[in-house]
């Protein structure tokens, strides 16, 4: 089935997450139109885009590519113009952002797509005050940063059509990235609630005194996480069973295993655990700084990302 060509994206909302869209959009040879009404909030996407388009080059420009085809236009309704797609990202309420839809759908036609970055609400509460074509609004939520993280998650509401969800992970895979389709509406959708369960654990861990912030960093980072980086729990688990694979695994440490599940955590965000933690981040960072980290995690993440992309035998 072949679709309408996109090619004018806006960006509705351009704080960390609509930047670092923004910035992708622009690399992958995309004009974008940016949208959004605080005070300098065009001075600051711009210096974000700037910030971001060294590493963005590294990892390769579309023919096309030029940081002049960003265009700034803090009134909705001109922003939105001849646009072929809309990537939203705006403040994690419900409320603001079914209003927000709303007015998306009053303003545009029925061929264009309405995708929120959202990190947990359901989309049929988003459509529901589309009136007029609440089968184009979808999920097209990415992972920080999403001009580096190829992951994003695809998922509709009650009302979003099979084409629209097509069409979407199209429209994804087209620009270089990762899409994956969830099947069902569900708080936190797929990788917001893995990530959750290993911090109700790791903050879990901290409340018992069983190990340190730095130590439950340290396990994961120079441990488990450096298999997830390159294959996912499951196929992990299969590598693990050697010639009986996953099954082998199952049968051996299913019992086990259960029995952990049972003895996991369920912490309450208490302010004093959310000071030990801060404390012990900080205890961290006493001699690095946050751009330093930051600039250091994503030139390693380029770096896996294309090791990934030249290994044809990883799914």
């Amino acid at each position: 089935m072949s679709f309408p060509s996109i090619q004018r994206v806006a960006v509705v909302a351009t704080g960390v997450i609509g930047a670092s869209w923004a910035a992708y959009f622009l690399a992958r040879g995309l004009h974008v139109v940016a949208c959004d009404p605080a005070p300098g909030a065009e001075e600051r996407l711009r210096a974000h885009i700037d910030q971001h388009w060294p590493i963005l080059e590294r990892m390769g420009l579309a023919p096309g590519a030029a940081r002049e085809r960003l265009v700034f236009e803090p009134d909705l309704a001109l922003a939105v113009q001849e646009v072929d797609f809309v990537q939203e990202n705006g403040p994690e309420r419900e409320d603001f952002k079914i209003e927000l839809f709303q007015r998306l759908d009053a303003l545009l036609p029925a061929h264009v797509i309405l995708a929120t970055s959202s990190s947990g609400l359901s989309i049929s509460r988003i459509q529901s005050g589309c009136r007029l074509h609440p089968e184009r609004v979808v999920l097209g939520h990415p992972f920080n940063p999403p001009h580096l993280i190829p992951l994003v998650e695809v998922i509709g509401g009650e009302q979003t059509s099979a084409e629209v969800i097509e069409r979407t992970m199209a429209f994804y895979r087209a620009i270089g990235k990762r899409p994956i389709h969830g099947r069902k509406e569900i708080m936190g959708h797929i990788a917001n609630r893995l990530q959750a369960a290993l911090w109700r654990e790791a903050f879990h861990l901290v409340e018992q005194g069983v190990a340190s912030v730095e130590d439950i960093d340290t396990a994961i980072s120079e441990g488990p996480g450096l298999r997830w980086a390159v294959l996912g729990p499951f196929l992990n688990l299969h590598l693990s069973g050697g010639a009986g694979g996953i099954e082998h695994v199952l049968n051996h440490l299913g019992g086990p295993i259960e029995t952990w599940w049972h003895d996991l955590g369920t912490p309450s965000m208490t302010p004093e655990l959310k000071a030990q933690v801060v404390a012990g981040v900080a205890d961290m960072m006493e001699h690095r700084s946050a751009e330093a980290l930051a600039s250091a995690r994503d030139g390693l993440l380029l770096a896996l990302i294309r090791a990934k992309q030249s290994t044809p035998t990883l799914p």
